[in-house]
């Protein structure tokens, strides 16, 4: 019998190159591509080599936690008097490409300490509240997650039934959120909740307050080595001080989607790009038939249409980085963004698959493993539907889901 020869697992050898068709790279400052270049040595460092012991146990590695604050991908756009960052839109779009090449769990974790904890305390916080948790968040020294999901609430959250009635001083907190990125481990939980009128507010829920706990859910065959959880609040009596002041209904919840939206569509470009990488190297090392199966047209009609997507990706996160610098990205923008991004990535790791063949199921390559974790990507923060609606909205001047 003729031995076959493989390429090496992905996860032991890494000749990554970023697919550059229209030259993007030059649209880029040296800032962009020194925070790329150090994140992805980063990646190559501490993920790359565990990542697939760690989604094999379904655990998430929280050794990492610390190590991602001392890079600052934690508050990458924070003022640094803050403990942040200062960095642009672009530099933390390309963080999390680079992250999430790794794994979408791990962006998961960056992306909800970014854009819906540490975001909304500074956008909606008060100045006490920031000089309390920004730093400690930015360091790493502090984790926190996003309560916005309920068991019965998902893509309609105007219907929450979680809610708070005020005291003399303090709030007293009962209801539930599900499907919680972060909530086994973090310090502090960003609520939404209605009061006693119905009005939706945002509060600041710290682990140790009595009666609130957190229950981590398992059994996932996506997302494998990511936390998640559910948060459930029994009377928590939450200090007034502990109310974001400038969070005002669901409006500013969204605000905060928005910002891991946008996160999102960066990360699903890096997943993308990592599958056609692994398969454009296998196709040129896989032999069948005397010949490379890179040199049939059906392989190459992949590979061409994997990297017309991923061309596209990059020219959309692009240009929707330049118009947040400007703060002039829309919702429905995101939206786009969001949805065409996931969508083009699990057709790039499904068609990768194909081109692995039965290599592609194994974890000695990350194909799977981007595959099952886009499918929970492409459900958070917004399903594909509901963007497709938010779009048909912008279009057509009357929301569908409503």
């Amino acid at each position: 019998m003729q031995a076959t020869t493989l390429m090496p697992p992905r996860n032991k050898v890494d000749l990554f190159e970023s697919p550059d068709f229209y030259c993007l790279d030059d649209l880029l400052m040296a800032e962009h591509k020194l925070v790329r270049s150090a994140v992805r040595d980063f990646v190559k460092r501490e993920i790359t080599p565990i990542v697939e012991e760690y989604a094999q146990r379904a655990e998430f590695p929280g050794h990492l936690v610390q190590k991602f604050g001392k890079i600052g991908a934690f508050g990458a756009t924070i003022p640094t008097e803050l403990g942040g960052g200062g960095l642009d839109q672009i530099s933390y779009g390309l963080m999390l490409q680079e992250i999430e090449r790794g794994d979408s769990g791990m962006r998961s974790c960056v992306s909800v300490q970014n854009s819906l904890v540490m975001y909304p305390i500074f956008t909606f916080g008060s100045e006490e509240q920031k000089k309390k948790y920004l730093p400690q968040l930015a360091k790493g020294e502090m984790l926190g997650c996003f309560g916005l999901t309920e068991p019965n609430h998902g893509s309609d959250p105007g219907g929450m039934e979680t809610n708070f009635i005020e005291r003399s001083d303090y709030y007293l907190l009962n209801g539930s959120k599900l499907w919680i990125t972060n909530a086994p481990i973090a310090d502090i939980a960003i609520v939404w909740a209605k009061n006693d009128q119905g009005k939706v507010r945002g509060l600041i829920v710290e682990r140790g307050m009595e009666g609130f706990t957190t229950n981590e859910i398992t059994n996932k065959w996506s997302l494998r080595a990511s936390s998640t959880g559910e948060l459930v609040f029994q009377d928590v009596r939450v200090p007034k001080e502990n109310m974001l002041p400038e969070a005002f209904g669901l409006k500013s919840a969204i605000k905060c989607l928005d910002q891991a939206r946008y996160g999102i569509a960066w990360g699903a470009l890096g997943a993308a790009m990592e599958c056609y990488e692994v398969a454009r190297r296998y196709a040129m090392e896989r032999v069948q038939f005397n010949k490379p199966i890179a040199s049939f047209q059906l392989v190459q009609k992949k590979l061409a249409e994997m990297l017309t997507a991923i061309t596209q990706a990059q020219l959309l996160c692009w240009r929707l980085g330049m118009l947040k610098n400007e703060d002039k990205a829309t919702t429905a923008q995101i939206s786009l963004a969001k949805r065409n991004n996931i969508e083009i990535a699990l057709t790039i790791a499904r068609e990768a698959r194909q081109i692995l063949g039965a290599m592609g199921i194994s974890g000695d390559y990350p194909i799977m493993r981007h595959l099952m974790n886009l499918e929970s990507v492409s459900t958070y923060e917004g399903t594909h539907d509901i963007h497709l609606l938010i779009l048909g909205a912008e279009i057509t001047g009357i929301p569908a889901y409503k």
